[in-house]
């Protein structure tokens, strides 16, 4: 399966409400590249890429700064150290986890709630932790 399947297929697949997530993205950790997204995923900054990428092993300076997204700010709400992290703004969120060599990050927009997001994301990250990705 490509990773553009895995963005459309599976990310970007509708909820039992019909809605979706705004957008999705896998990045690689080594190499911090796009390996796919989806058409409204905003573009990011290297300099943000490395700061979600350091705050796996340190989420301090992210907590209190603020974690960034193509400039739209979040605020850093809950996670779990070192797997994953959720994120915050007015009207939705976002949820990267983190695997072995890649993020998984899933944006969302009211209606869909940070819990639909965590669940989808989360499971993506598990299934590709478990392939040794």
């Amino acid at each position: 399966m490509s990773w553009n399947a895995y963005v459309d297929d599976h990310l970007m697949a509708p909820f039992a409400t019909g809605d979706t997530l705004t957008a999705a993205g896998i990045i690689g950790i080594d190499d911090q590249a796009m390996w796919a997204y989806s058409s409204k995923f905003p573009e990011m900054k290297p300099q943000e890429v490395k700061d979600i990428i350091n705050a796996f092993e340190d989420s301090g300076p992210l907590a209190e700064k603020g974690l960034f997204l193509g400039g739209v700010k979040y605020l850093v709400v809950q996670g779990d150290p070192g797997v994953v992290i959720r994120g915050k703004k007015t009207q939705g969120g976002v949820t990267i986890k983190k695997t072995n060599m890649c993020l998984i990050i899933g944006l969302y927009d009211d209606p869909v709630t940070g819990g639909q997001c965590n669940s989808v994301v989360e499971k993506i990250g598990d299934y590709l932790c478990e392939q040794g990705f």
